[in-house]
């Protein structure tokens, strides 16, 4: 299963047009029903948010929502203590919505997909790690996976 973050379905709804690429939207629609493609509640709040037209085109095609429950916020409380982020003081890096998706992912022991920038050596200050850094941390251990990637690894022919 793959837990999708809202950068990774806006980048695709923006750079992979329905109406120019039907094919793989009709691929994406068979992972929702599937459930291989499932994004938590928070995630989907913000593609409805800043792609209002992708989160009503989730919504016609039935996408799981993960809602956000004590086991995920008991987690990502424990990363945002990994990551020495006091109260609201988020660096520019992960904010909590995005804890919240990665303590998700882990929950369900799901891959994260997601488009923010990889950060090759983490910051000097932790509370600067993007999303992929975070997962890759020795106690968070999340596999994590790009759009691009996500596509390719399936091997699926768009016609």
């Amino acid at each position: 299963m793959q837990v999708f973050d809202a950068s990774s379905m806006i980048y695709a709804w923006d750079n992979y047009p329905l109406q120019q690429f039907p094919g793989l939207w009709d691929w994406m629609a068979n992972q929702i029903n599937k459930q291989f493609l499932v994004m938590p509640s928070v995630a989907f709040d913000e593609v409805a948010h800043k792609a209002p037209e992708c989160g009503k085109w989730l919504r016609n095609n039935n996408l799981e929502l993960l809602e956000i429950n004590n086991a995920i916020i008991h987690d990502a409380m424990r990363i945002k203590n990994l990551l020495g982020i006091v109260g609201d003081k988020y660096g520019s890096g992960v904010g909590e919505n995005d804890l919240f998706i990665i303590a998700t992912a882990r929950t369900h022991k799901a891959e994260v997909v997601t488009d923010e920038k990889w950060q090759p050596a983490l910051p000097k200050k932790l509370e600067n790690c993007k999303i992929p850094a975070v997962c890759d941390m020795k106690g968070v251990a999340v596999p994590w996976i790009k759009f691009i990637d996500y596509i390719k690894r399936s091997e699926a022919v768009f016609r």
